[in-house]
Parts: C-alpha cells; structure tokens; sequence
C-alpha cells in the first residue's frame, strides 16, 4: 500500500504539469493569434492611407493649369480700358466682378 501513494502522487503532479503547460500553450496561440490579427489591421489602415497620398498627385497632374492671375487679369482690364474698348462704366463693372465686390 505504501507504493500507491508515491504512484499517486506522480500521477497528480505530473498530470498537474501536463494541465498547466496545455493552458500554457493554449494562452501563447491566443496571443499570437491576437496579435497577428492586429497586425493585419495596422497593414490595412497603412495601405488606406497610402492610396489616397498616391492618387492625389495623379489628379494634381490631371487639373489644369490655373489662370492668369488677378493682377494680370485688373492690368488687362485697365489695358483695355486705356485703349478705349472699354467705357468708365463697363471697366468698373469688370473690375467690381473681379474683386468679388
């Protein structure tokens, strides 16, 4: 009877171990799951916000070339006037257009 209880307490501890290094293990897959899975999110929101910054100079370089600008725009206007194709009234009505007044 006395080698029963040696055995016994073997098998205790040793199916204790067993337990322990199964949830051990179980508790380690988890975690690198989880973080595997975080780490694909990070790579998507990463390609999100590196398509928007790759598609804006394509429509940058699809825009057209703006204008002249207003002072170019209020010099031919006086040009014209000065010339007399323009009167008093239609140079102020041109300029006030212009001015966004």
């Amino acid at each position: 009877m006395r080698r029963r209880r040696p055995l016994l307490r073997a098998a205790v501890v040793g199916g204790g171990a067993y337990a322990v290094g199964r949830s051990s293990a179980n508790r380690r897959a988890s975690q690198a799951q989880q973080d595997d899975d975080q780490n694909a999110r990070i790579d998507d929101l990463e390609q999100q916000q590196q398509q928007p910054a790759q598609q804006a100079p394509a429509s940058q370089a699809a825009a057209p070339a703006p204008g002249p600008s207003l002072l170019d725009q209020l010099n031919q206007l006086d040009a014209l006037h000065q010339q007399g194709a323009l009167t008093d009234n239609e140079f102020t009505a041109a300029k006030a257009k212009l001015l966004g007044s």
